[in-house]
């Protein structure tokens, strides 16, 4: 565009240019054939035939006892003198010339002429050339709005089609974010693409197999675990001391429980659970009861707000598991646990599950997602647990394009806040 606008300022400057040149040469010539017409014509009729003549724009005629310029007038700039050939006034035949000639300037861009006749009477012309109108055309405007349709048109179709492979691109990496086995990206295009879309490509195999590698390895050293884990059970039993069997029973069990605990998480990474459309409020509403049923005792501290219907697409299972994990959290550590689900804005869907508890430092509600962290020190020791349900819960819900944070309530208690895309 900007292309274009120099190419028509510069096509301007010149239709401006050209049409001062054509005005100039057809006043100059006007006025010379006036002055001819004023020589030859009879002095009775002089002033009826110069009245008669079909004079320019910008060319003013007219007879006088006096003459328009005054003696020892400034001469009329250079360039007019030039552009209007005055030297050749007095370059016709001698018959032709005038008696006298006075030149000076008029307004910017134009000048007077007294002309003296051989009887005394002065011819006096003015020019004052007319303003360029380099606009002043029905088809250069047709044509230059055509001109810049089809520019328009070609610049978005242009930008679109170099654009798209980078959009495509972004999107592959944002589905490879969601789903490590996402499919891959179409290797066709311009051969930059083409290059680019195989080399991402690679790069998710690279990454499926990592994953691969690492879940199989863990569910190896789980596998490999439970053999001396269930040895150590039987030799337990065989303890005389009932305290230190009852200890050791208990350390065998919580070892047993953090290797499942390990394998579910990672089996969860490599899972490959079709998104389907979900009703997350009847979701909601489920996970909510079926924490009433597990602790009665809680049943008045737990309750959910929100719409009766809300449909989304997500991975049903992985889903519950997320907004279940959120749920026990809140009931072990904080002793309630209200789920409240607000509508889509901004294509972004929140659900709240809200506590009684003490709270989190500000400086720990980051890293209490990270695996195996528990700050029992802060909330309650009674509780067990491996540390892994945020954990769980934020790969979940990132793995459908969402996120979830803690807040500690100003009123005491902590809020968890899931967010997913609409």
């Amino acid at each position: 565009m900007l292309v274009q606008a120099a190419g028509l300022t510069i096509h301007a400057l010149d239709r401006v240019d050209l049409q001062r040149f054509i005005h100039a040469r057809a006043i100059a010539g006007r006025a010379l054939g006036a002055w001819r017409t004023a020589v030859l014509a009879p002095a009775d009729r002089r002033e009826q035939m110069l009245a008669d003549l079909d004079l320019p724009e910008g060319l003013a005629i007219e007879l006088s006892a006096q003459p328009a310029v005054r003696q020892g007038s400034p001469p009329p700039p250079p360039d007019l003198v030039r552009l209007f050939r005055l030297d050749l006034i007095n370059s016709g035949p001698p018959r032709l010339r005038p008696r006298e000639v006075r030149l000076g300037p008029a307004r910017p861009g134009g000048f007077q002429a007294a002309l003296r006749l051989p009887d005394g009477e002065w011819l006096n012309i003015r020019v004052d050339m007319p303003p360029p109108r380099p606009w002043h055309s029905t088809t250069f405007l047709a044509a230059f709005v055509v001109m810049t349709v089809a520019a328009v048109l070609l610049i978005l179709w242009a930008v679109k089609r170099l654009t798209r492979p980078v959009r495509l691109l972004a999107e592959a990496a944002d589905r490879l974010g969601r789903d490590v086995n996402a499919p891959p990206l179409a290797e066709n295009g311009p051969s930059e693409v083409a290059i680019a879309a195989h080399a991402f490509n690679r790069m998710a195999e690279r990454i499926r197999r990592f994953v691969a590698d690492r879940t199989q390895m863990l569910a190896a050293i789980g596998h490999d675990l439970r053999t001396p884990i269930t040895r150590l059970r039987l030799r337990a039993e065989f303890m005389d001391d009932d305290e230190q069997r009852r200890k050791m029973l208990a350390d065998l069990d919580e070892m047993e429980q953090m290797i499942g605990a390990t394998l579910a998480f990672a089996r969860d990474d490599a899972a490959a659970e079709p998104a389907s459309p979900i009703d997350l409020a009847a979701l909601c509403r489920t996970v909510a009861d079926e924490a009433t049923d597990a602790r009665p005792e809680l049943a008045e501290a737990i309750c959910y707000e929100g719409p009766e219907r809300l449909t989304l697409r997500a991975r049903p299972v992985a889903l519950k598991r997320a907004i279940a994990n959120l749920v026990s959290n809140a009931l072990s550590y904080g002793g309630a646990a209200r789920l409240r689900l607000a509508r889509p804005e901004g294509g972004v869907v929140r659900l709240s599950v809200e506590d009684d508890g003490p709270g989190i430092p500000e400086s720990e509600l980051e890293a209490v997602f990270t695996p195996f962290r528990r700050l029992e020190a802060s909330r309650n020791r009674e509780t067990g647990g491996t540390g892994l349900g945020l954990t769980i819960a934020r790969n979940i819900l990132r793995a459908h394009g969402g996120d979830v944070v803690l807040k500690n309530r100003p009123t005491g208690g902590l809020t968890a806040v899931a967010s997913l895309p609409a």
